[in-house]
């Protein structure tokens, strides 16, 4: 299993044909791999990860922490559910430090996210702070580089 899924996280489009050549197995055998780790919630789905700058598609990420006040009995997960059943709302992590929650939002423009931590996310019950940092520019992600090798123009010598 763990091999299957290194092999897909690597590079989810290739074929259960090219995968179970790699393994030595069937095709049939990986076939029913993938359907059992779909189906017990191991693999959560599959993404492109695409450079928005290149594609020119205007749009900000916005990494925001939260700090909470955590109701008793409930922990961080009931306010972590409500925040992450938000549209705008990409991920949500429970954190260490200074702040208890960090969410993702992606794909929004700086006033979108402005109004979207103004208006639904700080009027939360519970939520006592939250602090917005914008994503400038992105180097890598997932393992997937952003920006080119910087080129060596500085030319040859020879002693």
């Amino acid at each position: 299993m763990k091999k299957v899924l290194e092999i897909i996280e690597k590079n989810p489009r290739l074929t259960n044909a090219e995968i179970a050549v790699m393994l030595g197995v069937s095709e049939e055998d990986i076939e029913k791999k993938l359907k059992a780790l779909e189906d017990d919630g191991i693999i959560k789905g599959y993404r492109s990860i695409i450079d928005k700058d290149k594609a020119d598609i205007q749009s900000v990420t916005a990494l925001i922490e939260i700090k909470v006040q955590p109701k008793f009995g409930h922990g961080f997960d009931e306010l972590a559910k409500r925040i992450s059943e938000l549209e705008e709302v990409e991920s949500v992590y429970l954190m260490s430090g200074a702040y208890d929650l960090c969410c993702l939002v992606s794909d929004k423009t700086f006033q979108e996210v402005a109004m979207f931590v103004a208006n639904r996310l700080s009027p939360m019950d519970s939520v006592v702070s939250t602090a917005t940092h914008f994503i400038l520019k992105k180097y890598k992600e997932q393992g997937i580089f952003f920006t080119e090798a910087p080129k060596d123009d500085r030319g040859y010598i020879s002693l």
